[in-house]
């Protein structure tokens, strides 16, 4: 099957005619983007239709916090806080459902409940069962580069170059899921924007994200809100902006436009609505430039 074209349960994407749009649904007290505000079952399910409302390709659910400096949760507390909105949505989206997460438990019964995607942070490294998990049901995978784990990723992270080391470490990740079964043409791979990486390290992976098409996989790009595009964008006698203010996400839709024109097959964000938009006219962009040649 050709790289640019992925099955997931009933739906086929081809990021080849556009690339495809993920909306985040937080179900933590403790989100850097939206301050827990979909933390109850019932906030987290009315905000899963309005994203689906908005155009969203694929719906992506966690229950545990991966901003810098987060603690982790229990197996037991993650599932109670996701598996019943899986179920419930489920039930009602007509979208395939991604379970972020790095635990076996909480994927296999996200997958249960009507998930059809696992996006592992750990690119299966957190969890030794994970990938068997993955074979079992058969969803496809996404691998994300992590420097350290949330807690310390964000003290000094240093590399020599940033995008061959990334592209090194995920072209390991992806033959180490085929080695154990998983087949290639169900692998995502996501270079981790603001995982263990400096201003600059992410504009670099966002500038060079072409040179990630060597490991033949669909790439997912996450720079919605992150701590970079407010740093960028902040007056110089402030610390830093809310995440949730509109200059905020002016500014992510500068990322998601440069990661688009760069190679992204899929984009992970908050604001599903700005973001077809954005994906309209730059891909139309794109098109033209290939109809150009």
């Amino acid at each position: 099957m050709p790289e640019h074209i992925m099955t997931c349960g009933n739906h086929c994407f081809d990021f080849q005619q556009r690339p495809a749009v993920m909306g985040v649904l937080n179900v933590t007290p403790d989100s850097f983007s939206d301050g827990g505000r979909f933390f109850s079952h019932d906030a987290a399910l009315a905000q899963g239709r309005k994203l689906l409302e908005a155009g969203a390709d694929i719906l992506d659910i966690g229950g545990e916090s991966t901003r810098p400096f987060s603690d982790p949760v229990s197996v037991e507390e993650e599932i109670k806080r996701v598996v019943p909105v899986i179920t419930r949505l489920a039930e009602n989206l007509s979208i395939p459902i991604s379970i972020d997460t790095t635990k076996a438990e909480v994927a296999k019964q996200a997958v249960a409940a009507g998930a059809t995607i696992i996006n592992d942070i750990s690119a299966l490294y957190g969890d030794p069962e994970m990938a068997s998990v993955a074979v079992e049901t058969g969803v496809p995978v996404i691998l994300m580069h992590m420097k350290e784990a949330p807690k310390t990723m964000q003290i000094a992270p240093v590399y020599d170059d940033v995008v061959s080391e990334v592209g090194e470490y995920l072209g390991k990740a992806v033959e180490n899921a085929v080695a154990k079964g998983i087949g290639r043409e169900k692998i995502i791979i996501d270079p981790g924007i603001g995982f263990g990486k400096t201003i600059g390290h992410n504009l670099q992976l966002i500038a060079r994200l072409q040179e990630l098409k060597f490991i033949s996989c669909p790439i997912l790009v996450g720079p919605s809100r992150k701590f970079f595009l407010r740093q960028l964008i902040k007056p110089s006698d402030q610390q830093d902006i809310p995440a949730n203010q509109p200059i905020v996400e002016t500014a992510t839709q500068a990322a998601v436009s440069a990661s688009i024109l760069n190679g992204a097959d899929i984009v992970r964000v908050h604001d599903v609505k700005s973001t077809r938009i954005t994906v309209t006219i730059i891909n139309a962009i794109k098109q033209a430039r290939q109809d150009g040649k």
